[in-house]
């Protein structure tokens, strides 16, 4: 018995030495990001010479940086609208829906979560090339909804699946219709699932670069796609202070996610 202890303490620490090595080496190009964009050279030199501001405020002072970060968040946040509105639908008919190919149309849906993001990039491209998409919002709103809503369906077929059905048929025994029931018992029951799918449509958008390189044009772009652009002409800071700042949103919106469902559960 002492053995087995002694053997499984062992596993233990190496597990966490592998954790924290793991950790470490992911997490470690972020925080050279994060320094360089606050280094006083203007190459993107390691360890800086000293410290400066002064990308920041290239970076706010710049339109085209700023009408980038514009057009990101506002595809964002119709992406993430419509994701979850289809998502939610989709899920009911997942869930409760009772008809043929029902397994297949579900795996159907998370497709592109497994598909190589270039082969639907190239695929897609070559369809909105027909219809004259491509450079328009409606393309970029398309092809980001395209990928982000198997996570809105994920979130929101496990929030139903965890529902208990027979309080909304208790609502319905009462004398509310079904729509009724599912809006005021069914949805703030689920709202965790729905929240968690407006978090991950929106961050899927906000930072997806492989298909909006392929849908933008010279006056549109997102704010990947200007980083992209600017990393390929000139190694400047302000590349690493906006892609500091495109970092410090998304660990905020997950930061702000975790504390609502944690929220929620309580």
């Amino acid at each position: 018995m002492l053995l087995n202890f002694n053997s499984l303490g062992a596993w233990k620490w190496a597990l966490l030495a592998i954790t924290a090595a793991t950790s470490l080496f992911l997490l470690l190009p972020i925080l050279f990001i994060a320094a360089l964009s606050f280094g006083s050279s203007q190459w993107l030199i390691f360890p800086p010479p000293s410290w400066t501001l002064k990308w920041y405020g290239d970076l706010l002072a710049d339109p085209r940086w700023l009408e980038a970060a514009w057009t990101s968040f506002r595809i964002a946040v119709m992406v993430t609208i419509l994701s979850v509105l289809i998502g939610l639908v989709a899920s009911f008919g997942l869930v409760r829906g009772r008809f043929v190919g029902r397994v297949a149309l579900r795996a159907l849906f998370m497709t592109p979560m497994i598909l190589p993001v270039v082969v639907l990039a190239v695929a897609l491209y070559a369809f909105f090339l027909r219809l004259g998409l491509n450079g328009t919002t409606i393309g970029f709103v398309i092809s980001h909804l395209v990928v982000a809503l198997p996570f809105s369906i994920l979130a929101l077929t496990g929030a139903l699946e965890g529902f208990d059905k027979s309080i909304e048929d208790a609502a319905v025994l009462c004398g509310a219709s079904p729509l009724r029931a599912r809006i005021t018992i069914t949805l703030p029951c689920i709202s965790h699932g729905l929240f968690s799918a407006a978090i991950f449509s929106f961050l899927t958008s906000w930072d997806e670069v492989v298909l909006a390189i392929f849908m933008s044009s010279p006056t549109l772009q997102t704010l990947p796609v200007k980083i992209w652009a600017t990393l390929r002409q000139d190694l400047t800071p302000v590349i690493a202070a906006a892609s500091t700042l495109l970092i410090v949103v998304t660990i905020v919106l997950m930061l702000v996610a975790a504390a609502v469902k944690k929220g929620l559960k309580s």
